[in-house]
């Protein structure tokens, strides 16, 4: 019984472990809002999980004209 609950406990750790290095490296290489662009708290929690650095010349920015700045364009 022990063995049993040890490698579901040791499965559980290592799915944890791939799914958070799949989603910040997939985050990392997503277009991005603007208003996220310069997120200090995703740049250092992405590096510390991932080991790499973001880089920026590879993300573009999404939603160039979404709802909020439409409000803000000129009439």
């Amino acid at each position: 019984m022990a063995i049993l609950i040890s490698l579901l406990v040791v499965g559980w750790v290592a799915v944890s472990v791939i799914g958070s290095l799949a989603y910040f490296m997939g985050e990392q290489s997503k277009p991005i809002h603007e208003r996220n662009w310069a997120s200090d708290k995703f740049a250092t929690l992405a590096k510390s999980i991932t080991g790499l650095d973001i880089d920026y010349t590879q993300r573009t920015p999404a939603y160039a004209i979404d709802a909020y700045n439409s409000r803000n364009l000129p009439r």
